[in-house]
């Protein structure tokens, strides 16, 4: 029996009590006051009922997220970007020096769902990046985008945000977003190995090429002592699988945008190959000026034109060849 329906029984046998208790007081001519235990049991009667009543449901009024620049706080956190590894190249800077570039593209960016505090608990923006058939995703997904009322997206990426920063759903991300000259994160699956040595894992010397080498010229080495300990301790390094792994690069500098092609240059390398998803948000150690970042993203104005020119980071006007001149 349940806890439920042990207490409607209950219940049922004191209004039972109560019922015999008034009717023979009532067949009585003298009356008398109400006994402190009868008086416990209608206290406990009505209590009762209380807590068998069904809770009433608590309506939350819907939030409202308007799609408007802001003005962006020291503790504010923006959305970031889904973006598409295309390779890397070299760029020379107007002053001479050759400058390795990471191409990023940024795929048709959109938000796919807004989660707030009300109903998910959190304040955060998943983001959809590309295009894909229905027949390429799962049932679950295709009734996950249909719920939203959204395009149907590729890759999908969450990433957490303050309550200043939410935007509505639908709302188109470029590269905009960020400033040339600002440093991001950019975090990505790194390219796998397969099984490596310890050379080529860990970067270990190796074994002689000669004299005294036999058949060991790559080997580890030894990995461990005698019979004290008597093992191997964990996290040893020794051959296994490399690559492959969620890694992120942070303090990337970036050095150019294109907004008409939405294409991202930045400087150095970004984990993954050519061709995989990589995911840039705003560097956490290295801010940037929050005044020069487009709050909560980019809005386009309506005068501005759409054939803008790539905007390339500001190297300042000295030279830094005649520095030491």
């Amino acid at each position: 029996m349940s806890s439920a329906a042990a207490s409607r029984r209950l219940v049922s046998g004191l209004h039972h009590l109560l019922s015999l208790s008034s009717r023979s007081s009532s067949a009585a001519v003298v009356t008398h006051p109400p006994s402190p235990f009868h008086q416990f049991l209608r206290g406990f009667t009505a209590s009762s009922d209380v807590l068998l009543q069904q809770p009433q449901e608590i309506v939350l009024p819907t939030r409202v997220i308007e799609s408007k620049p802001g003005a962006m706080s020291p503790s504010s956190k923006r959305t970031g970007l889904i973006a598409v590894k295309c390779g890397m190249t070299g760029l020379w800077d107007k002053w001479g020096a050759r400058v390795p570039i990471t191409v990023l593209w940024v795929d048709d960016n959109i938000v796919s769902q807004v989660k707030t505090i009300e109903k998910e608990g959190i304040f955060a923006l998943q983001i959809g990046c590309g295009q894909k058939k229905a027949k390429h995703l799962t049932k679950p997904e295709v009734g996950h985008f249909r719920a939203q009322g959204v395009p149907l997206k590729r890759k999908l990426r969450e990433f957490p945000v303050t309550e200043d920063a939410l935007l509505p759903l639908g709302t188109s991300l470029g590269v905009r977003h960020f400033v040339p000259g600002q440093y991001v994160d950019v975090t990505g699956i790194t390219m796998g190995k397969g099984f490596q040595g310890g050379m080529k894992r860990h970067g270990f010397k190796g074994g002689p090429a000669s004299h005294g080498a036999s058949l060991s010229h790559r080997s580890i080495g030894s990995t461990g002592q005698r019979d004290a300990p008597g093992k191997v301790f964990k996290g040893k390094k020794m051959p296994g699988r490399m690559g492959g792994k969620q890694r992120t690069v942070k303090n990337v500098w970036i050095y150019k945008i294109d907004p008409v092609r939405n294409l991202i240059w930045v400087k150095g390398q970004v984990p993954g190959a050519e061709g995989n998803f990589v995911f840039i948000k705003d560097a956490v150690y290295r801010k940037h000026e929050i005044s020069l970042l487009p709050f909560p993203t980019y809005f386009p104005g309506d005068g501005e034109d759409d054939r803008l020119e790539p905007l390339v980071a500001d190297l300042g006007e000295v030279d830094p060849f005649m520095l030491g001149d």
